[in-house]
């Protein structure tokens, strides 16, 4: 950090203006802040997802599933069928279904694939896609077969 930028930083900080305790803060503090303040939303909703549809009957096989192509929130099964569910959370049904983009669509399908080339058990189950939305004060919303890949 070179001296003009201290005296500047140092300025600012005796100005008053503003929440002393972010005023302290180093640049792109507040951001990172933000970013794990997401993170940890993020994970409860996945934790709450993941044990809504524990109680709908499906079997989680993975969490996070990190692989080349992309993360897949969740990967569950009920009977034939496995299913890579894409958590949200948003303040509304219809914020989580606009979050979601083709090209997310498109990510979670290459990891669903990735998951299920290393678990050659599931090979000859059907495959398909859904979305858990999660609201505040409300139950989990899960919407079953939300998108179909595009071969």
């Amino acid at each position: 950090m070179t001296d003009a930028n201290r005296a500047r930083q140092s300025s600012k900080r005796s100005r008053g203006g503003g929440n002393a305790a972010t005023d302290l803060r180093p640049n792109g503090s507040a951001q990172l802040e933000r970013r794990r303040s997401a993170e940890r939303r993020g994970l409860r909703a996945e934790w709450l997802a993941a044990l809504w549809l524990m109680l709908r009957g499906y079997r989680v096989l993975a969490r996070r599933v990190r692989t080349p192509a992309g993360e897949v929130d969740l990967v569950v099964r009920r009977g034939s069928v496995v299913v890579a569910v894409e958590v949200k959370a948003r303040a509304t049904l219809d914020a989580a279904l606009d979050s979601v983009s083709s090209r997310q669509r498109h990510r979670v399908a290459l990891g669903l694939e990735s998951f299920l080339a290393r678990r050659p058990e599931l090979a000859g189950l059907n495959r398909r896609f859904d979305l858990v939305a999660v609201q505040p004060w409300r139950l989990p919303v899960h919407l079953a077969d939300v998108w179909r890949p595009r071969r």
